[in-house]
């Protein structure tokens, strides 16, 4: 293969590539504002704070503050006004870290845990129908190459993917 034919097809790659991105984009994007409308419509609820409560529920100790926004890789700032709102409610609380004055761990409470396990079944509902289109087959297919895209990624030397981002909750 000559050089300029090499070249060409890097750049068809490239450009393919591209529009995989924008594809995994435009996936997520819609499923993501079908969530949110979902959520707000059927159950007045966020997504930032079904995310916050899904956390917390796969950390029974409770995690951090800095932990929740890790996580989620949003700042902190964005977690702390649902993580407020969450505790006014008593469905989280707040528990002193003993070695750490200024720290507290947050956890769901019992109420908590009651009132995610019934979002995260309707959670799971949606997504089920909102991907009913796809057979076993697709779905660990999928699966499989977004995995491998991950660990790609995460072992990449893009510093930028591994740090803590700042995105929005909202």
């Amino acid at each position: 293969m000559s050089d300029e034919e090499a070249l060409r097809q890097d750049a068809a790659l490239s450009r393919t590539r591209l529009a995989l991105w924008q594809k995994l984009q435009r996936s997520a994007s819609v499923i993501e504002d079908e969530l949110r409308r979902r959520l707000r419509r059927d159950c007045d609820s966020t997504l930032p704070r079904f995310d916050v409560m899904a956390t917390l529920a796969q950390a029974p100790d409770g995690l951090k503050m800095s932990e929740i926004s890790d996580r989620l890789r949003v700042s902190a700032g964005n977690v702390t006004g649902i993580v407020d709102k969450l505790a006014e409610e008593g469905l989280a609380r707040r528990v002193a870290v003993p070695d750490d004055r200024r720290a507290a761990r947050v956890q769901l409470t019992e109420k908590g845990q009651g009132a995610f396990a019934v979002l995260a079944r309707i959670h799971e509902s949606w997504i089920n129908e909102m991907l009913g289109n796809l057979n076993a087959d697709d779905v660990d297919g999928m699966i499989l190459r977004l995995d491998r895209l991950v660990d790609a990624l995460d072992t990449d030397a893009f510093g930028a993917l591994t740090q803590s981002p700042s995105k929005d909750l909202s």
